[in-house]
């Protein structure tokens, strides 16, 4: 080749690699402890990420229930005894995605290793659980705000993995998805009406039965309901004085709570955050005026 083109090809190429993005870099597990998997035609990339927050499992109100099932679930994970897939579902803003965020941050030291997928990412999760088989790591792969659309197929590949190929996830994998839908894919009045009563037993429709069959492929279902009152002031009491100290709770406090609530038509954990922030936020800046 002329020298003079290999050396115009050589620039050129070092223009090119200038434009592309930098790869990120490689995930280390024995440093790491959670990460991003993202897919791509030749397979996927896992990217290394820091803990979103310090939120414990301390924190979470109103959930005390679901919060010990989870965390007796994955401890037995991580000490080689059987568990289970786990569905956490149910009201929106009700601690679901936090309750996962405060299990990595609670149980990492004893070697929990949290993994996030989206969605449309899950076209890759057979190529994502082989690469993790031979890991000595245990992990829990977690895909947050999981639903499908009638017309979506995505949802086969997670099935397949969850319980339908002949080796399964390896025994150091586990899979965690947080909805607002118990069954995952959404249901018509059309679906229902092909069930039928057969000599006092309902029979469901074939519709129904490949929409139940995803969500029944987890053995741990976690339902979250919304806040009533008392459970709701009590997250707002405790966000509050995390946020600032006890002495902010008081009767204003819980009279502004009531009223946040209200107009919102909503009480949840994450209502009771948003309003602390307000609430501590709004009397700083009082405080710095006077």
């Amino acid at each position: 080749m002329d020298e003079d083109l290999a050396q115009r090809l050589s620039r050129l190429l070092d223009r090119v690699e200038g434009w592309l993005p930098e790869q990120p870099a490689t995930v280390d597990w024995n440093r790491d402890v959670a990460a991003l998997w993202h897919s791509h035609p030749l397979g996927g990339q896992l990217i290394a990420v820091a803990p979103r927050d310090g939120v414990r499992l301390d924190d979470l109100i109103g959930v005390e229930r679901q919060t010990q099932a989870l965390l007796d679930n994955t401890r037995a994970f991580l000490q080689g005894y059987p568990a289970n897939h786990a569905l956490l579902w149910g009201a929106r803003g009700s601690g679901k995605s936090s309750m996962v965020r405060a299990l990595l941050n609670t149980l990492a030291g004893e070697g929990l290793r949290l993994i996030q997928i989206d969605r449309h990412d899950l076209v890759a999760l057979p190529v994502l659980v082989q690469r993790l088989r031979d890991c000595p790591q245990r992990f829990v792969v977690y895909c947050d705000d999981l639903s499908f659309e009638g017309s979506d197929d995505a949802y086969k590949a997670l099935k397949s993995v969850l319980d339908g190929t002949l080796t399964g996830p390896p025994d150091n994998v586990l899979l965690y998805a947080t909805s607002n839908r118990r069954h995952l894919l959404p249901e018509s009045m059309s679906d229902n009406q092909e069930t039928r009563l057969v000599e006092g037993e309902l029979h469901h429709g074939d519709a129904v039965e490949e929409k139940i069959s995803l969500s029944d492929r987890f053995g741990l279902w976690l339902a979250f309901h919304p806040f009533d009152q008392q459970a709701y002031l009590e997250a707002c009491r405790h966000w509050v004085a995390h946020l600032t100290d006890d002495s902010a709770w008081n009767d204003s406090a819980r009279e502004a709570a009531v009223r946040y609530a209200t107009l919102r038509g909503v009480r949840s954990g994450r209502a009771a955050w948003q309003f602390a922030c307000q609430w501590v936020g709004s009397r700083a800046i009082r405080a710095s005026k006077s």
